[in-house]
């Protein structure tokens, strides 16, 4: 069977000190930076911070084209497709790292899903545009100050990283664009990311509402009423939304079978899988194929 064509890079993949494991990286980034990737790629569990400051392109996540234009903030959750078409001017800064990382010395193991831009209750996730010259001055220096301690090797160094990580996120979810975020996330809200976030892993398994209920150690019903009052949507349209999501992706970027991809996504059989899909994007697998083309 053909294999998915969409590589799948750890974060040691863009490790510039290639003699250890790594956790986090931080560094300038430029048209020049290249750890033997290529575009389109996902993320297998990392997070990205892409802060670009100066240049132009068009930044492509999960078939949504965004504006790359100066002082231009991505962020990129585990799983998520991404490529990017840069101009030859551009710069800026880019930070990896991964979920343990980021919750060493939390109590709250789910600390990143409040952050709105990391596991988003909606399909996009924007970036941020800088406007406010004080806004970039802040969070140019804290940039600098992560790559120095990282360049300099001092004592602690890692902590420092870490809560310079933590002021650089506290920053961003200031100034994100997100109009009904609630800044005192509610439980409610963090048990839906944590049903969203087990969605992006287990996607591939196609699991019932039970299964995932099972996971969050709740009661379908529980779950059900949670993610409609959260959300305003059931717990079948998330999960269906990934799903489709993930059809689309090896429709797009794979030469895979119908009924190859409808095994891969652990479907019955391909004539259900076909059915399922037609239902809710009104074209056949082999339609929305076809029309990509066009």
């Amino acid at each position: 069977m053909k294999q998915l064509d969409i590589p799948v890079y750890s974060i040691d993949r863009f490790n510039s000190k290639s003699e250890k494991t790594i956790q986090f990286q931080i560094e300038p980034f430029d048209i020049n930076r290249n750890f033997k990737v290529t575009y389109p790629h996902r993320h297998d569990d990392f997070y990205e911070i892409l802060f670009l400051t100066q240049g132009q392109g068009i930044h492509t996540i999960d078939f949504q084209n965004y504006t790359i234009k100066p002082n231009t903030i991505f962020f990129l959750s585990p799983g998520q497709i991404h490529e990017l078409d840069l101009s030859e001017d551009v710069k800026g800064y880019i930070f990896l790292f991964t979920s343990s990382f980021y919750h060493f010395n939390k109590t709250d193991p789910y600390k990143l899903f409040e952050l709105p831009f990391f596991y988003n209750l909606n399909q996009e996730t924007p970036p941020i545009y800088l406007e406010n010259q004080a806004e970039k001055q802040v969070l140019t220096e804290l940039f600098n100050n992560a790559i120095y301690e990282n360049q300099q090797n001092l004592t602690d160094s890692e902590e420092a990283i870490r809560a310079l990580l933590d002021l650089i996120l506290i920053q961003c979810k200031r100034i994100y664009p997100l109009s009904n975020y609630d800044d005192k996330t509610s439980k409610g809200k963090i048990m839906v990311k944590r049903f969203k976030q087990l969605i992006e892993e287990k996607c591939q398994e196609n699991l019932s509402v039970k299964d995932y209920a099972h996971l969050l150690a709740i009661t379908p019903n529980y779950l059900s009423e949670t993610v409609k009052s959260v959300t305003g949507r059931t717990s079948t349209d998330l999960i269906n939304d990934r799903m489709i999501m993930e059809i689309k992706r090896f429709l797009t970027h794979t030469d895979l079978g119908i009924s190859e991809i409808a095994y891969q996504l652990n479907f019955s059989d391909q004539s259900y899988f076909s059915k399922y899909f037609k239902k809710l994007t009104n074209l056949s697998p082999l339609e929305f194929r076809n029309g990509l083309s066009r």
